[in-house]
């Protein structure tokens, strides 16, 4: 038993370190995850300048991904989604209405001129065996940018999840030379999708952000949203609208969705509502407005590593350092190797010294002959020419020995020479070349990468004070006028969000939102729809004309919807809000008898269902009904 767990126990922690390193979360040095490595290493073996289909590139990296091909295409489709590293041809998809991609049959991609310019250098890239140890991968790319903050990152793995927020390119790299030249610095999230921010508890990456879609009202009563939250679509959008309306938090007539390029969401209002007064409303109840956590835990090292955003542009700024000088010195000891070798030939050539092997017939011979015919010259080359440069020289052909052109030679070793100054000179102070690096990215690539989403300081709604707007309602019962425009001389106090309860002399009844001005034929009583007020009416049999009372309460109903509250062949006599209302009728009297009056207390009856039928309250004719 303890063998078996001391087993589950092994087996769980290599799990976890699993899905930690080689999964869900990225890596400090090129901000990718291993997944999305794996493909960009197999774009740049197979980089030609044309586009590659996406199966093919699946299909490839599956050599060094030892999962199936589906989360090699979603990884593959997100990062060209991102728009940095990949140039794209097809349908990837749309990251506003969330519609997905094309199959990867359909669409093509390739390494964009940014990222071959700054991700790659096999030169000075640590590999390792793949899985199947059949290949060789990159442990992590020479990324020569901050591309974990430029495209962010999320992750989920066992017991830790990342959520690093996408940043704008330009204000990366003038950052990242601020922190180069010990000068403070500051960075905020850019999103794909613009909006509106606010920054104010960002906290360096530990905090958050509130978004804003943009929204603009092209009349006052029409409102068009241009620009949506990162992480909502357009469909999650128009879902939290609806919803809000449905809860009676907002008031709509219709919204359309007209999204093709770009965002174009338009929402009309009914009467009695305007675009300034709903503003803060779809804000408050809506995905217009949501908040963003940021949680920045990544790999550094082989280790997971919490930290901020400055911290990683700060060690960004640290390996692009490393990774020029890496370069720089590649590039020098190969220059040194091209003036070595210049000079090399230019000496065997220019003193005859092929003369001294002609007649030698063994390789040894010559080989220990031209060793020796070289020791003069030793002052004038860089290092003691080895067994591989002698054969080198030998292998030149007699034409070129015959066309060798001294001055030539000369003007290309100094050439050479004057490179090799300026690498050299770039050696002495990588830091400044590694400013005017980023610079030169900076004026190159900038353009392509505008910030999107605009900063502002955005104001706490409070929902209870948007909630609701106190109204008057007024109702003319001689012309049946109801509406927040109409000064009868009924008044209804209410919110914007009230629903009103209309009853007619015809025993039907109908809900509707509150109008400005609207006429209702036959209207008899006017209130809100609370779905708690008790109505009292006194009604009479038209056939009979026996009166009878029921107390109810209408609780539910659907919009503009009409039904009855009085059965089939009954006349509406008296209708009261008043639980305690007491009326007297006036009675028609039997034969011989005088008319006599009944009084009546509503407190009698019990609340019924509105479709209940009442209680006969009198057995003679009733002549009229009045209140006491």
């Amino acid at each position: 038993m303890d063998d078996l767990k001391q087993q589950m126990k092994d087996h769980f922690l290599e799990y976890a370190s699993y899905v930690i390193l080689d999964r869900a979360i990225p890596n400090v040095v090129d901000g990718l995850k291993p997944v999305q490595r794996r493909i960009l290493e197999i774009l740049w073996r197979q980089h030609d300048d044309k586009l590659h289909k996406v199966a093919n590139i699946v299909g490839q990296t599956m050599q060094l991904h030892p999962h199936g091909d589906s989360p090699i295409y979603e990884a593959l489709v997100t990062l060209a989604n991102k728009g940095y590293v990949l140039d794209r041809q097809g349908n990837f998809g749309n990251i506003y209405t969330g519609d997905p991609s094309a199959a990867a049959r359909y669409i093509e991609t390739r390494l964009s001129p940014l990222a071959r310019e700054t991700l790659f250098n096999p030169e000075i890239t640590e590999k390792i065996p793949s899985y199947d140890g059949r290949n060789q991968e990159p442990v992590v790319l020479p990324a020569k940018i901050p591309l974990l903050l430029m495209q962010g990152a999320d992750g989920i793995a066992v017991g830790m999840a990342t959520h690093i927020l996408p940043h704008n390119f330009t204000e990366l790299l003038e950052a990242e030379i601020a922190c180069l030249e010990k000068k403070p610095f500051k960075i905020f999230p850019d999103f794909p999708t613009g909006g509106i921010m606010d920054k104010s508890s960002y906290d360096r990456g530990r905090g958050k952000v509130k978004l804003r879609a943009k929204i603009e009202i092209t009349d006052p009563k029409t409102l068009v949203i241009r620009e949506i939250c990162y992480g909502t679509t357009t469909e999650s959008l128009i879902r939290s609208i609806d919803e809000a309306a449905k809860k009676g938090k907002i008031r709509i007539e219709a919204i359309n969705d007209y999204t093709a390029k770009n965002v174009e969401i338009e929402i009309k209002l009914p009467r009695g509502q305007y675009a300034e007064d709903i503003l803060n409303a779809l804000y408050g109840f809506t995905e217009c407005e949501v908040s963003l956590n940021s949680q920045v835990i990544l790999i550094k090292e082989n280790l997971p590593w919490e930290t901020d955003v400055h911290e990683i542009l700060a060690y960004n700024a640290i390996k692009l350092m490393e990774f020029l000088k890496l370069e720089l010195e590649l590039e020098r000891d190969k220059l040194l190797e091209k003036i070595f070798y210049k000079s090399l030939e230019r000496v065997f050539i220019e003193n005859r010294l092929y003369k001294k092997i002609e007649t030698l017939k063994t390789l040894e011979a010559i080989h220990t002959a031209l060793e020796e015919s070289l020791k003069p010259y030793r002052k004038k080359l860089l290092r003691e020419p080895t067994h591989d440069d002698r054969e080198k020289l030998l292998q030149i052909p007699i034409r070129r020995i015959s066309q060798f052109d001294i001055d030539k030679s000369k003007e290309e070793v100094f050439l050479l020479e004057e490179a090799l100054q300026k690498v050299e000179k770039n050696l002495k102070n990588v830091k400044k070349y590694a400013i005017d690096y980023l610079k030169n990215l900076i004026v190159k690539f900038g353009k392509d990468y505008p910030r999107k989403t605009r900063i502002k300081t955005i104001e706490e709604i409070d929902r209870r004070t948007i909630e609701t707007k106190e109204l008057k309602v007024g109702f003319d019962l001689e012309t049946g006028f109801v509406g927040t425009k109409i000064s009868g001389p009924t008044r209804i106090d209410c919110t914007n969000f009230d629903k009103l309860l209309v009853l007619y002399k015809n025993g039907e009844y109908k809900v509707t939102n509150i109008p400005e001005k609207q006429y209702f034929d036959g209207a008899i009583w006017v209130g809100i729809a609370d779905k708690k007020t008790i109505l009292n009416v006194i009604y009479k049999n038209k056939e009979t004309q026996q009166p009878w009372a029921k107390r109810f309460i209408v609780d539910k109903f659907i919009l503009d919807k009409l039904y009855q509250y009085l059965e089939e062949g009954m006349e509406l006599q008296h209708i009261s809000t008043d639980p305690e209302a007491n009326i007297e009728l006036s009675l028609a009297p039997k034969a011989k008898e005088k008319a006599k009056k009944q009084s009546f207390a509503f407190k009698k009856l019990p609340v019924t269902g509105i479709k209940t039928k009442g209680t006969r309250i009198a057995t003679q004719k009733v002549k009229k009904v009045t209140s006491t």
